[in-house]
């Protein structure tokens, strides 16, 4: 093989890409990051070096932040072309986002997954290796920032969305694809703008997040009772960034206290700021203290909050961060 040859890291989390059947139960994480890459049709023909790493062996929603922000801190530490991190996609889009906003330089870092596990017909999870490692390798793919590859398409971390419970195309986000994987070949159609900058050693703070979905008829009672127990808060609003009458003087007293950030439970399109001016319209709310989300959906925008509040972040700061984000 070249000397020249790229080089990419397969770091293994768990999840069901990683599960097989069990006799006496359901699918459970059985497989190293050995055993993944082994499986993987036509990837030694590719000329790609892989290195594997078993980092954890979880399901996705038993990740934490502190997992992620050790890992973000080994990833600095590889010297290869490129990272595959395989795990569940229960939390993909958060994990992608989290690793998007705590590690730095141009190394394309490749988040993929499998909806189908090892057991099942039509398992996924191969295929979906070897474009994230197509993906890790490709000098095209660098400065892009975090990327979740998943059935040959290349989404970008601050976009992409879980947006089915069992589908093999569970995965996609608005605006689209920012590239494809086809015929081998890696295609990079456009590139998101750069993130807020974490240093993962700084976020070392313990902070408690909430999402608050509001919903028809909400009277703000559920808002008063989180009031003692969060850091921080994320609303889940209706349309661009609205709320019932109801719940404005509970936003208004918690906007007081800690950040409260206002995003749209539609999961994409951006929190307006002044086109409607009732009580619990966007442009109201934000006069209360609340702080625009702008285009993250509330998922993405608790990661935001979570960090920099482990940062030890003021409201100052956490506003100034988030109006950063286009």
């Amino acid at each position: 093989m070249a000397d020249n040859a790229r080089q990419v890291a397969v770091i293994s989390l768990g999840g069901t890409i990683a599960m097989t059947a069990q006799t006496d139960s359901g699918a459970t994480p059985t497989l190293s990051a050995n055993d993944l890459v082994a499986a993987v049709p036509g990837l030694a023909d590719s000329g790609i070096l892989v290195e594997v790493h078993d980092f954890r062996r979880l399901p996705g929603a038993s990740l934490t932040f502190s997992d992620l922000l050790e890992l973000a801190v080994m990833i600095e530490t590889l010297a290869v072309d490129g990272v595959v991190i395989t795990q569940g996609t229960d939390t993909i889009e958060e994990t992608s986002y989290l690793l998007d906003l705590v590690t730095t330089g141009d190394m394309p870092i490749v988040v993929t997954g499998a909806m189908r596990n090892a057991s099942m017909a039509g398992a996924d999870g191969p295929a979906n290796v070897l474009a994230a490692i197509r993906v890790a390798a490709s000098a095209d793919a660098r400065g892009t920032g975090c990327l979740v590859v998943f059935g040959e398409e290349i989404h970008a971390a601050r976009w992409v969305r879980k947006t089915h419970a069992t589908s093999p195309t569970a995965f996609t986000s608005y605006p689209g694809p920012i590239g494809y994987v086809a015929e081998d070949r890696v295609q990079i159609l456009t590139r998101p703008g750069a993130s807020p900058a974490i240093a993962p050693e700084s976020a070392a703070t313990p902070a408690h997040t909430a999402i608050y979905t509001v919903g028809l008829g909400d009277d703000g009672t559920l808002l008063q009772a989180l009031g003692d127990r969060i850091d921080g808060l994320v609303v889940a609003a209706f349309g661009a960034g609205h709320v019932p009458m109801a719940c404005v003087d509970a936003l208004t007293d918690l906007a007081k206290r800690t950040p409260v950030i206002l995003a749209t439970r539609t999961g994409s399109g951006p929190v307006l700021r002044k086109t409607y001016g009732f009580p619990g319209s966007e442009s109201d709310l934000l006069a209360r203290g609340l702080t625009s989300a702008s285009t993250l959906d509330p998922v993405k925008a608790r990661i935001l909050l979570q960090l920099l509040l482990m940062t030890r972040a003021d409201k100052s700061q956490i506003a100034q961060a988030f109006s950063a984000i286009s």
